[in-house]
């Protein structure tokens, strides 16, 4: 398993539970300096990358990019995959086509969390995910032309009524056009959502391509209530090799957050 932590520089999204934020060169060098494998990366939207400048100064650091996240399409432009206006619907789905596509000239998956958005507004259950398995087939096969896989992020309840749990997310892969999707299991939201987490990570199994590494208040992991050892003890179980990826809090601040975060992944996996 490797380490990874996030860097957001998207405006409307301050507040949220990123380590790094505003500045991309100043993060991937702190990063780099206490010994991270990757950076994690959200962006306001594809132009606000330079992806040749990005690969150079991460190459040059030691860097990889884990994963670059797709939620600006909500934050910043109130777009989402089951909206009522299909003219919406439209412009979500080639705004995330733009990140994938520079996810894959990052050698990078693209995430798909808050810009599933929610059912209702005249939209039933039933209709929001059968949009939903269209446009997730849509973009997977897109991911896997680019050369990379789709990476969907279940929520907690609080966020979405879509899908909420490691089985439901399975059961959505499962019904997809496409194999080119895997699973995104956030320790937070599965703190509120799963009965017993590490249960959850073996019944995903071979599904999860990415893990959100974080405590269970949300705070960098090791400053909430988590269990990490059966967690720790699953993912070895169903032979993960991806990364540890901090989503969290910037708690108390982000050098200590990532202090804490770098800290807690040695203790866990060396």
């Amino acid at each position: 398993m490797k380490s990874a932590i996030t860097i957001s520089f998207v405006p409307e999204a301050r507040g949220g539970p990123f380590v790094y934020w505003d500045d991309l060169s100043a993060g991937c060098r702190s990063a780099a300096a206490l010994g991270f494998d990757a950076v994690e990366i959200f962006a306001p939207g594809p132009e606000a990358i330079d992806t040749k400048e990005v690969i150079k100064q991460t190459s040059d650091l030691g860097l990889a990019i884990a994963a670059v996240g797709t939620g600006a399409g909500w934050v910043k432009h109130k777009l989402h995959l089951v909206q009522p206006d299909s003219a919406s619907r439209r412009k979500a789905i080639d705004f995330i086509k733009s990140i994938i596509d520079m996810g894959a000239a990052l050698d990078a998956p693209a995430i798909i969390g808050s810009m599933q958005g929610r059912w209702g507004e005249g939209v039933t259950r039933e209709v929001a995910i059968e949009w939903f398995r269209q446009a997730l087939s849509e973009l997977g096969d897109h991911a896997d032309k680019a050369g990379q896989v789709l990476l969907y992020e279940p929520l907690n309840r609080y966020e979405t009524n879509m899908v909420n749990t490691t089985a439901a997310g399975v059961e959505l892969l499962a019904s997809l056009a496409t194999e080119n999707v895997k699973l995104l299991s956030d320790l937070f939201h599965m703190n509120i959502e799963e009965t017993d987490i590490a249960a959850a990570l073996r019944l995903g199994g071979s599904h999860i391509g990415h893990i959100h590494f974080v405590d269970s208040n949300r705070r960098p992991a090791g400053n909430g209530h988590m269990n990490y050892t059966p967690i720790i003890a699953a993912l070895r179980d169903i032979q993960y090799t991806g990364y540890l990826s901090a989503e969290a809090f910037p708690w108390p601040d982000s050098e200590a957050a990532a202090k804490q975060t770098i800290s807690m992944y040695r203790q866990l996996t060396e």
